[in-house]
This record gives C-alpha cells, structure tokens and sequence, in this order.
C-alpha cells in the first residue's frame, strides 16, 4: 500500500481495522464483537467487512467474520504505532492527565498522514516501548506484542498481583481508576471475588480496600507479584 493510498483510509475504516485487532488479533473478529466494540450497527459493520476485503485490508467470510490480511495487519499495526507515540507524546511532554490522552490522541491521528510522523515522534520520544496505559507500542514494521498478563477480573481469591496495563477505550473506567490511585505498577492483593455480580474487592499497597465491578476488572491487566515473581 502506498502512502497515498494509506491518506486514503477514512477515519472510519482505521477504526475499523484497530477494532478487529482489537477484539480479535490475528483471528476471526465477529460482526457482533466488532459493533459491540464501535457501538456500530451490525448491518453497518456487515457492509464495511465487505468494503475492507474489496480493499484487500481483510479476508471476510459472511455469518462468520473478518480477520486481517497480512497488508491488513502491516496497516493496523502501523496505526496502533502511531496512536500509542501520541499518547505518549500527550502525557510525557504537553502533560494532559492520563485518563485524558486516549480521547485527545484519537482525534489528532486521523488528521496525521504523514508516514515519517510515527518515527519522528518516537524518536523525539527516545523510542518508548510502551504507551501510558502499559500497551506496548508495535516497532516500525515489527511483529505484534502479544501480552502474558491476564484480566483482574479473572485472577484468584488470594492472587497477588502488579498492574501491567489498563484498557484506555472508556474514559469513565480511566476517571474512576485515577481518582482511587490504581494505575500502571501499583500492586494489589485480590480479597474477595463474588460470583453474584462480579464484584471483585483489592487491596492496594496502603491497605485501602477497593470494590471493581466486572466493568473495571475487566479492563485492568495484571501480572503475578507473588514472591519470587515481581
């Protein structure tokens, strides 16, 4: 794909391709996934499937999903790149609040085409590895970072853990976390996961106690901090 061609991809079909990455990766994103993941209705996201496999960006199959190509996946990660620098760029050097920058960054990007931008930003940058929600950001026509953590939401009663990254997509999720202090490298001991609702109760470092519902469990990924572990 071009330069000029990639100036060409709406702000909506970027959309589309992170959100397949997103919900999918390398696998099989479902119509229901992906407008669940856009607010998007299924029938719109039926026909943008269609319109990204015209373009070579998907390999599509009706009742079943699309997954990216391999010029597909070069794409996304290249968008993801670059929206991760801005983020970075955001917090690190104009200083907006962390829970802010996710929003502030996905309304620059889709105005930025210039492909030496993402390796001008990250080398202004010292080249970071990971955005400020912990995300690691892709290398310049690399390989995708697949992570080793899990959802808070799915560790043990007694799991004692490290916070690695936070989905940055709910900006009311980010408000809630920063107000209580539980952001990137802040340990926590899980106390009590309740099946009913899924509740789950931590316990930080300063002995505060925390009530997550499912929402908020979800979106926090962790990493063992047991002994031996860190």
């Amino acid at each position: 794909m071009t330069d000029l061609d990639r100036q060409r991809l709406s702000p909506s079909i970027r959309d589309y391709l992170k959100a397949i990455w997103s919900v999918a990766g390398t696998s099989i994103a479902s119509t229901k996934e992906v407008s669940e993941r856009l607010s998007i209705a299924p029938a719109s996201v039926t026909s943008m499937f269609a319109r990204l496999r015209d373009m070579g960006l998907v390999e599509y199959k009706r009742y079943k999903g699309a997954s990216l190509t391999g010029e597909g996946r070069i794409e996304t990660l290249r968008l993801i790149r670059r929206h991760r620098l801005i983020e970075t760029f955001l917090l690190e050097r104009l200083g907006y609040p962390w829970q802010e920058v996710h929003e502030a960054a996905q309304k620059l990007e889709h105005g930025l085409f210039d492909e030496g931008f993402a390796e001008r930003l990250a080398e202004h940058l010292g080249h970071p590895e990971r955005d400020p929600y912990g995300a690691p950001i892709p290398a310049a026509y690399g390989f995708p970072v697949f992570e080793g953590d899990l959802p808070l939401s799915e560790v043990e009663v007694g799991g004692r853990v490290l916070i690695s990254r936070v989905r940055d997509e709910d900006g009311r999720v980010l408000d809630y976390l920063a107000e209580r202090g539980i952001t990137l490298g802040k340990h926590l001991a899980v106390k009590e996961a309740r099946v009913v609702d899924g509740v789950v109760i931590v316990e930080d470092e300063e002995g505060h106690r925390h009530p997550l519902g499912w929402p908020v469990s979800a979106s926090i990924f962790v990493r063992d901090s047991s002994e031996g572990n860190d």
